[in-house]
């Protein structure tokens, strides 16, 4: 880093002049930046040890092609016969293993093996004049045994049946409302509309409206929320960060109050904190900065069950889609892909084309019922360090006066 930038440079050669030329160039970049000022990041906790706490019983490259294709055919085969009114079905395996080598001038110099399986599953639903999709794409950090441990039954009969009963389904009431968000893949709200302001690439900026916040109120005293690489097994889970420091169990928010950003350690000297193990990237050829890897909120009191009983009428989001939100503002808008109304306590029908807006900090401070079933779900995070796995989750949240946009038939 010098005069508080960084130059960054890479190369796939590593002979003695592969190594040499990178060396030139970033130096050379560093002149024409015209700095006079070399800052040297503060020490920060290296791994010693780098234990594998996300062992592989059967790697992919191990298993037949033949074995793999076979079971997005069975997928394929079981997704239409859920229903005659399953029109497409795509289905996606993923297997990947990545060699990671972190050394620095320090004399840190540590490795990793992250292996990696996706299986998602796309099914359409018609009448003939409508569509409507149904979609779920389970991942883990593990080998082929993943893909050996799915319930292939249960995941394609859950995504035809959602399809067809959301062909259906009447379209989406407006206006402001009281929204229950489902457990899982419903914590994406929360990773895009708050954990993306938490970052330390961010807040160095002052690009969001976290940025000198700590130890604030940000939230309802019923929230709390962690990110945690070190779950073993999950998605999002690495032994390391791409800095060679070991990931960890980071608090965010403990009962409302902000208590950590994801720190790198760029940014982490730029605003004077140390590194959370944080930092990631998508290979080599992006520059490793502060990111997410398996962030929720944590488990509540209530069930979801007393929730719904106890709104007498709102929303409820059992999946959620995609959506977006500008982090230096907190605005968001997202999809609902599976919703129902709530009457009097009651789930009374299904309905389809909802889209939830609000703002991060403002949403975090109407939950006001958080469930006590967690679950997680799997989903790719894009940034400037490219593309990188991650959890998302919850329990099922309560959120009061949320602004649900419909669709007039």
């Amino acid at each position: 880093m010098a005069n508080n930038k960084e130059y960054y440079g890479y190369t796939n050669d590593l002979s003695d002049t592969g190594l040499q030329k990178i060396a030139r160039e970033v130096s050379d970049a560093v002149a024409r930046g015209k700095s006079d000022k070399k800052v040297a990041l503060a020490p920060n906790e290296s791994a010693d040890e780098v234990l594998n706490e996300h062992p592989t019983k059967n790697q992919p490259g191990d298993v037949s092609w033949d074995h793999k294709i076979a079971l997005l055919k069975k997928a394929d085969l079981l997704c239409r016969a859920a229903s005659d009114k399953i029109s497409q079905v795509n289905v996606d395996y993923t297997d990947e293993v990545q060699h990671v080598l972190v050394a620095n001038s320090e004399g840190l110099y540590k490795k990793d093996k992250r292996t990696r399986g996706r299986f998602s599953v796309a099914a359409v639903a018609s009448d003939g004049q409508e569509k409507q999709v149904g979609y779920e794409a389970p991942g883990a950090h593990k080998g082929f045994e993943f893909f050996e441990s799915l319930d292939l039954d249960r995941l394609c009969k859950d995504v035809s049946e959602t399809a067809v009963r959301m062909l259906t389904a009447d379209y989406a009431p407006q206006g402001r409302m009281t929204v229950i968000i489902d457990s899982g893949f419903g914590g994406v709200i929360f990773h895009e509309a708050c954990g993306h302001l938490l970052e330390a690439s961010s807040v160095a900026k002052e690009a969001t409206v976290m940025a000198g916040k700590l130890n604030q109120i940000i939230a309802a005293s019923c929230v709390s929320a962690v990110d945690d690489g070190t779950l073993t097994h999950e998605w999002g889970s690495t032994n390391i960060d791409d800095e060679g420091i070991l990931t960890r169990r980071n608090l965010l928010i403990d009962n409302g109050v902000l208590k950590s950003y994801l720190v790198d350690r760029l940014n982490g000297d730029r605003i004077g904190l140390k590194s959370t193990g944080s930092s990631r990237r998508q290979s080599y050829r992006f520059s490793p900065t502060s990111r997410m890897n398996n962030t929720f909120i944590l488990p509540g009191q209530d069930s979801l069950a007393q929730m719904i009983s106890d709104t007498e009428y709102g929303l409820y989001a059992k999946k959620m889609g995609g959506g977006s939100v500008n982090p230096a503002t907190g605005e968001f808008n997202f999809s609902v892909t599976e919703g129902y109304l709530i009457k009097n306590g009651k789930i009374v029908s299904p309905i389809r084309g909802a889209v939830l807006i609000g703002r991060g900090d403002e949403i975090l401070k109407k939950i006001d019922r958080v469930g006590n079933e967690l679950k997680l779900a799997q989903g790719m995070c894009g940034a400037a360090s490219g593309w990188v796995p991650v959890n998302v989750g919850q329990p099922a949240i309560r959120v009061q006066d949320l602004l649900v946009g419909g669709q007039k038939k």
